[in-house]
Protein backbone atom coordinates (compact mmCIF):
# COMPACT_ATOMS: atom_id res chain seq x y z
CA UNK A 1 0.00 0.00 0.00
CA UNK A 2 1.88 3.73 -1.20
CA UNK A 3 0.50 6.83 -1.50
CA UNK A 4 -0.12 7.43 -5.03
CA UNK A 5 0.31 11.10 -5.89
CA UNK A 6 0.85 14.33 -4.18
CA UNK A 7 3.70 15.64 -1.96
CA UNK A 8 4.14 12.56 -0.18
CA UNK A 9 3.42 10.19 -2.77
CA UNK A 10 5.41 7.10 -3.49
CA UNK A 11 5.83 6.71 0.46
CA UNK A 12 5.19 3.20 1.36
CA UNK A 13 2.46 2.78 4.22
CA UNK A 14 3.14 0.12 6.43
CA UNK A 15 0.43 -0.97 8.84
CA UNK A 16 0.65 -3.74 11.33
CA UNK A 17 -1.10 -7.28 9.67
CA UNK A 18 -3.69 -7.10 12.81
CA UNK A 19 -5.48 -4.70 11.71
CA UNK A 20 -9.15 -5.71 11.00
CA UNK A 21 -8.95 -4.21 7.74
CA UNK A 22 -9.87 -4.29 3.91
CA UNK A 23 -7.69 -1.23 2.49
CA UNK A 24 -8.93 0.00 -0.83
CA UNK A 25 -6.19 -1.45 -3.52
CA UNK A 26 -3.70 1.37 -4.98
CA UNK A 27 -5.46 0.23 -8.39
CA UNK A 28 -8.82 1.53 -7.13
CA UNK A 29 -7.22 4.05 -5.03
CA UNK A 30 -5.18 5.88 -8.23
CA UNK A 31 -8.18 5.22 -10.39
CA UNK A 32 -10.54 6.86 -7.92
CA UNK A 33 -8.18 10.36 -7.45
CA UNK A 34 -7.37 10.35 -11.53
CA UNK A 35 -11.11 11.29 -11.29
CA UNK A 36 -11.01 13.40 -8.05
CA UNK A 37 -8.55 15.23 -9.75
CA UNK A 38 -10.72 16.71 -12.20
CA UNK A 39 -13.74 17.11 -9.96
CA UNK A 40 -11.82 18.77 -6.45
CA UNK A 41 -9.68 21.38 -6.22
CA UNK A 42 -7.71 19.27 -2.74
CA UNK A 43 -6.30 22.66 -1.15
CA UNK A 44 -8.51 24.10 1.44
CA UNK A 45 -10.59 21.21 1.70
CA UNK A 46 -12.15 19.55 4.48
CA UNK A 47 -12.35 16.29 4.47
CA UNK A 48 -13.94 13.41 6.42
CA UNK A 49 -12.84 9.48 6.07
CA UNK A 50 -15.15 7.16 7.92
CA UNK A 51 -14.48 3.80 8.50
CA UNK A 52 -10.99 5.07 8.20
CA UNK A 53 -9.01 1.64 8.76
CA UNK A 54 -5.63 2.60 7.82
CA UNK A 55 -5.93 5.92 6.51
CA UNK A 56 -4.84 4.72 3.57
CA UNK A 57 -7.42 7.68 2.01
CA UNK A 58 -6.65 10.14 4.47
CA UNK A 59 -2.94 9.51 3.80
CA UNK A 60 -3.67 10.09 0.12
CA UNK A 61 -5.87 13.55 0.72
CA UNK A 62 -3.02 14.77 3.10
CA UNK A 63 -0.70 14.31 0.59
CA UNK A 64 -2.47 16.62 -1.91
CA UNK A 65 -3.06 19.15 0.53
CA UNK A 66 -6.12 18.95 2.06
CA UNK A 67 -6.67 21.61 4.66
CA UNK A 68 -7.82 18.82 7.23
CA UNK A 69 -8.73 15.54 6.98
CA UNK A 70 -10.97 13.75 10.23
CA UNK A 71 -9.96 9.99 10.11
CA UNK A 72 -12.94 8.10 12.27
CA UNK A 73 -12.58 4.64 12.72
CA UNK A 74 -13.96 2.37 15.80
CA UNK A 75 -11.08 -0.07 16.29
CA UNK A 76 -8.15 1.82 18.61
CA UNK A 77 -5.65 -0.09 17.15
CA UNK A 78 -6.30 1.75 13.66
CA UNK A 79 -7.11 4.99 15.00
CA UNK A 80 -3.74 4.31 16.91
CA UNK A 81 -1.58 3.68 13.55
CA UNK A 82 -3.58 6.59 11.69
CA UNK A 83 -1.94 8.84 14.82
CA UNK A 84 1.66 7.53 15.35
CA UNK A 85 2.05 7.37 10.98
CA UNK A 86 0.30 11.07 10.60
CA UNK A 87 3.78 12.13 13.41
CA UNK A 88 6.32 10.11 11.88
CA UNK A 89 5.24 11.84 8.50
CA UNK A 90 4.88 14.90 10.61
CA UNK A 91 1.11 15.44 8.97
CA UNK A 92 -0.42 17.99 11.45
CA UNK A 93 -3.69 17.97 9.09
CA UNK A 94 -4.75 14.08 9.42
CA UNK A 95 -6.82 13.95 13.35
CA UNK A 96 -7.81 10.21 13.59
CA UNK A 97 -10.48 9.70 16.44
CA UNK A 98 -12.42 6.10 17.69
CA UNK A 99 -15.72 6.52 17.16
CA UNK A 100 -18.78 4.12 16.52
CA UNK A 101 -19.14 5.64 12.66
CA UNK A 102 -23.12 5.40 12.93
CA UNK A 103 -23.16 7.20 16.14
CA UNK A 104 -20.77 9.83 14.89
CA UNK A 105 -22.94 11.07 11.92
CA UNK A 106 -25.99 11.64 14.41
CA UNK A 107 -23.67 13.64 16.66
CA UNK A 108 -20.94 15.17 14.49
CA UNK A 109 -20.99 19.16 13.86
CA UNK A 110 -19.45 20.73 11.14
CA UNK A 111 -19.49 20.78 7.49
CA UNK A 112 -17.24 18.87 5.10
CA UNK A 113 -16.52 18.93 1.71
CA UNK A 114 -15.29 15.53 0.83
CA UNK A 115 -16.46 12.33 3.08
CA UNK A 116 -15.63 9.21 2.03
CA UNK A 117 -16.65 6.36 3.55
CA UNK A 118 -15.12 2.53 3.24
CA UNK A 119 -17.63 0.23 5.15
CA UNK A 120 -16.67 -3.08 6.17
CA UNK A 121 -18.57 -5.03 3.30
CA UNK A 122 -21.03 -6.96 5.33
CA UNK A 123 -22.28 -4.24 7.58
CA UNK A 124 -26.01 -4.60 7.54
CA UNK A 125 -26.59 -0.87 7.32
CA UNK A 126 -24.53 -0.42 4.27
CA UNK A 127 -27.21 0.04 1.60
CA UNK A 128 -28.33 3.39 3.28
CA UNK A 129 -25.22 4.47 4.12
CA UNK A 130 -25.56 7.27 1.88
CA UNK A 131 -28.90 8.11 3.25
CA UNK A 132 -27.46 8.63 6.82
CA UNK A 133 -24.60 10.57 5.82
CA UNK A 134 -26.39 13.14 3.56
CA UNK A 135 -29.29 13.32 6.07
CA UNK A 136 -26.75 14.50 9.15
CA UNK A 137 -26.31 17.94 7.39
CA UNK A 138 -22.26 16.56 7.27
CA UNK A 139 -22.04 17.29 3.55
CA UNK A 140 -20.98 20.93 2.96
CA UNK A 141 -23.06 22.58 -0.22
CA UNK A 142 -21.54 21.41 -3.75
CA UNK A 143 -19.85 18.82 -1.23
CA UNK A 144 -18.81 15.40 -2.45
CA UNK A 145 -19.69 11.90 -0.85
CA UNK A 146 -18.14 8.53 -1.66
CA UNK A 147 -19.08 5.17 -0.75
CA UNK A 148 -16.58 2.45 -1.70
CA UNK A 149 -19.15 -1.16 -1.23
CA UNK A 150 -18.86 -4.28 -3.03
CA UNK A 151 -20.14 -4.33 -7.02
CA UNK A 152 -22.69 -7.59 -5.78
CA UNK A 153 -23.87 -5.25 -3.45
CA UNK A 154 -26.45 -1.99 -4.63
CA UNK A 155 -26.85 1.05 -2.37
CA UNK A 156 -30.15 2.04 -1.67
CA UNK A 157 -31.53 4.51 -4.45
CA UNK A 158 -31.25 8.38 -3.27
CA UNK A 159 -32.24 11.32 -5.19
CA UNK A 160 -28.85 12.57 -4.48
CA UNK A 161 -26.78 9.61 -6.37
CA UNK A 162 -24.72 11.14 -9.27
CA UNK A 163 -22.55 7.67 -10.91
CA UNK A 164 -21.39 4.61 -9.99
CA UNK A 165 -17.55 3.00 -10.78
CA UNK A 166 -16.97 -0.20 -10.53
CA UNK A 167 -12.81 -1.92 -10.07
CA UNK A 168 -13.19 -5.42 -9.70
CA UNK A 169 -15.07 -6.46 -6.81
CA UNK A 170 -14.99 -2.91 -5.46
CA UNK A 171 -17.39 -0.06 -6.47
CA UNK A 172 -17.40 3.54 -5.88
CA UNK A 173 -20.83 5.28 -5.63
CA UNK A 174 -21.08 9.29 -5.90
CA UNK A 175 -23.60 11.65 -4.26
CA UNK A 176 -23.67 15.36 -4.11
CA UNK A 177 -25.89 18.31 -2.76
Amino acid sequence: MRIIGGQYGGIRLNPPTNLPVRPTTDIAKEALFNILQNRLDFDELNCLDLFAGTGNISFELASRYAASVESVDLHFKCVQYITDTAKKMNISTVKAKKADVFKYIQTAKGKFDFIFADPPYDIPKLPQLAHLILDSGLLDKEGLLIIEHPSTREMDPHPNFIEKRKYGYSSFSFYTI
